[in-house]
């Protein structure tokens, strides 16, 4: 009977033992089941990090995407409408502009020099660059090499994008049989009173036409020069017109036969029907580039310099030159039937440091000839 008892104890221990033990098992079984869902879970979400992080570092590696680029421009609404929409579209940059005259907007960049507002200047004549290097942060774009060679970023912080060069316009009704190639026909006292021209003094296209004619006349110093604007102005007949869209104006409405102007208003006239007709001096043209910078110390610099990129690159540069009347500075670039190829232009480089530095020489001595003309 104590036998029976005690077999029937152990077996009822045995069975309490092998109750436990599967518990205990299910309980380790649920637990590292609930520890294998944590570590998935946690391998998913690290997994998903990781490629967060790695999406992060690879548009960092990119050009500069989003963000924002201050932009400070003398330039026209067409030029600005082809660029800024363009570059903010395919960059997902908020571009702020602002606009007004290129001597304006370096006295304000002067003044802003220690905490600068903008971060590119896009505009504006390579001489009031070169006169305010300070103002400006060196870089070379990628596709400087591209541009034409005259035209390459040589100071480490200037970058060219359109070109616009002197240019004679003639009205194709009112010049008859008068040749007009270069500026020695413009001696031809058939034209005297005829010829439209804006005051160097006052005007920066018609001060360019100055330099250029004494450049191809012999030299800025050159007596020969100086006695080919004698005899020029004597045969203007002092008929100084009020401004420089007043010389293109005048010879497209028939008030003068020809008129000293500059190529981007009237390869507009050429574009849009006009019976006009663009003569590049025989002499030579010379072109000066609209240039661009970013600003020392700005605070955009990644967008800044995609910016710089932007404006040379090839797709900008052909829409340049086949929609407006702007000479894209790109050697690759198409340009529309209103411009002449460049190949077909004689082309005279400005010694722009030594304009830039006897400018103030160089219209005194066209104020003294002038005067002396008008007083005769």
């Amino acid at each position: 009977m104590k036998k029976i008892v005690f077999v029937l104890i152990t077996a009822m221990l045995m069975t309490s033992l092998i109750s436990c033990g599967k518990e205990k098992v299910s309980d380790t079984g649920s637990n590292t089941q609930e520890t294998k869902d944590t570590v998935d879970k946690s391998k998913v979400e690290s997994g998903s990090a990781k490629k967060e992080i790695k999406v992060e570092e690879d548009n960092s590696s990119k050009e500069t995407t989003g963000g924002k680029l201050v932009v400070y421009s003398p330039n026209s609404e067409g030029l600005m409408n082809a660029t800024i929409p363009l570059f903010e579209e395919k960059y997902g940059v908020e571009v702020e502009i602002i606009q007004a005259g290129t001597g304006e907007l370096i006295k304000r960049l002067q003044s802003e020099k220690e905490d600068p507002y903008a971060d590119v200047m896009f505009g504006g004549s390579f001489s009031q660059f070169y006169a305010n290097s300070d103002l400006f942060e060196n870089y070379v774009s990628p596709n400087d090499e591209f541009l034409h060679e005259a035209y390459r970023n040589t100071t480490g912080y200037t970058t060219s994008y359109v070109l616009d060069g002197s240019c004679l316009i003639v009205n194709k009704d009112l010049i008859g049989e008068i040749k007009i190639e270069g500026y020695a026909d413009l001696l031809n006292p058939e034209l005297k009173g005829k010829i439209a021209t804006a005051d160097p003094a006052n005007s920066s296209s018609a001060f360019a036409q100055l330099t250029n004619i004494l450049l191809a006349m012999g030299g800025y110093e050159s007596e020969e020069a100086w006695q080919y604007v004698t005899d020029l102005f004597k045969n203007i007949d002092s008929k100084i017109q009020s401004g420089s869209s007043a010389v293109y104006k005048g010879v497209a409405d028939g008030e003068m036969v020809v008129g000293l102007s500059y190529e981007d208003p009237c390869a507009g006239l050429v574009r849009d029907g006009a019976n006009v007709e663009i003569v590049y001096p025989v002499e030579g043209s010379v072109y000066l580039p609209a240039t661009s910078a970013i600003i020392k110390n700005c605070k955009n610099l990644e967008n800044a310099k995609l910016f710089i990129d932007f404006i040379i690159s090839e797709e900008v540069q052909n829409i340049y030159g086949t929609t407006l009347t702007n000479r894209p500075v790109r050697k690759d670039a198409q340009t529309g039937d209103y411009l002449t190829p460049m190949s077909d232009i004689y082309v005279i480089e400005e010694d722009i440091p030594y304009v830039n530095e006897h400018k103030q020489e160089i219209v005194d001595k066209y104020v003294d000839i002038f005067t002396s003309i008008a007083s005769e």
